[in-house]
């Protein structure tokens, strides 16, 4: 039998960055879809280490740190040096990045819309009940290959 997840995962990830980073520029936010992960995951939890944020996103630590850098020369992030672990860096947001929490909350609720423009609450809630197991599967897997 031959299936097309995949596919259509990949595609609808693809067009939906394009999507995301458009409305983001239509509201005045200048960060990339990366940066985005990123500052979704600080929102919640501020001052937090390269590898918590890695863990966090599913991104790998080198692309975290990449992005981190843009992050802080854009001013949106900075780098400290944690207190009671020196070879730590914590990254924490600028008040610039938490002006924008309220923005970009807005425009993941609209591609929410988007995405969901059709289904039932039912046929929502199913799909997302197989998103979720499709990435817990594929979270299994990413540990016991370490």
């Amino acid at each position: 039998m031959e299936t097309k997840g995949g596919f259509y995962i990949t595609q609808i990830k693809q067009l939906q960055d394009r999507i995301f980073e458009r409305l983001l520029l239509e509201n005045g936010i200048k960060i990339s879809g990366g940066q985005g992960r990123i500052l979704f995951v600080l929102w919640k939890t501020d001052h937090l280490t390269i590898s918590e944020i890695s863990e966090q996103t599913s991104l790998a630590k080198n692309t975290v740190s990449v992005v981190i850098d843009g992050m802080v020369h854009k001013g949106i992030v900075v780098r400290n040096i944690n207190p009671a672990n020196r070879r730590q860096t914590i990254i924490s947001l600028t008040e610039y990045a938490k002006s924008l929490q309220e923005k970009y909350e807005t425009v993941s609720q609209q591609m929410n819309v988007l995405f969901y423009r059709g289904f039932s609450e039912d046929e929502q809630n199913q799909f997302e009940q197989y998103l979720a197991r499709i990435l817990e599967t594929l979270i299994e897997n990413l540990h016991a290959g370490k």
